[in-house]
């Protein structure tokens, strides 16, 4: 069995099919999300300046397989070295004053485990209710009976979506992706 940090390179590369094309500009909506960190967050109330939230399918755990198809799905696969590069590059985004927040579907032990796991230094968020999921109308797909985020980064600012990574690809590109695009505005 591979690492869940190893990427096969025959990965299929995802398609930018406009399912975000209505997000730029929107605001955030007043939801509530539990976070890994033991509280909620209103994403409606993140503040001034920069929010960056990583949006994606589901990570796995070591030692337990895949889900059968999975790597056939353009842009499931990556979840955990995403997750490790936006670790690897907290510095640089709170050097920009952004803050991080990682989002997915799976409930907040699930999350919890993988944070604690791969030592991650910001929140996971749980929307395993869907309540921003469908109030945003985020892309989804759904695999073996689980209803899925498809990858996507928003950058909020001011309480709004300023910018939006979709499709994002490789996923270990994604938090240099945003800190090139946050330093060429800062």
């Amino acid at each position: 069995m591979s690492s869940l940090q190893d990427l096969p390179d025959d990965l299929p590369r995802p398609i930018d099919d406009g399912a975000c094309d209505h997000l730029a500009g929107r605001a955030m909506p007043e939801i509530v999300l539990a976070s890994t960190k033991g509280r909620d967050v209103n994403l409606g109330a993140l503040g001034p300046g920069r929010t960056v939230i990583y949006c994606y399918p589901r990570t796995g755990v070591p030692g337990e397989a895949l889900p059968d198809g999975w790597d056939a799905i353009p842009g499931a696969r990556g979840c955990t070295p995403q997750a490790c590069a936006f670790r690897d590059h907290a510095a640089d985004l709170a050097r920009l004053g952004a803050q991080v927040f990682g989002l997915s579907t799976q409930d907040t032990a699930y999350q919890r485990e993988m944070a604690e796991r791969l030592h991650l230094p910001f929140e996971i968020l749980s929307d395993d209710r869907f309540a921003f999921t469908e109030a945003m109308r985020l892309p989804t797909f759904t695999l073996d009976g689980m209803r899925l985020i498809k990858r996507l980064t928003l950058i909020v600012r001011d309480g709004a979506i300023e910018h939006v990574f979709y499709p994002v690809f490789p996923p270990t590109s994604s938090a240099a992706d945003v800190v090139a695009w946050l330093e060429s505005r800062a």
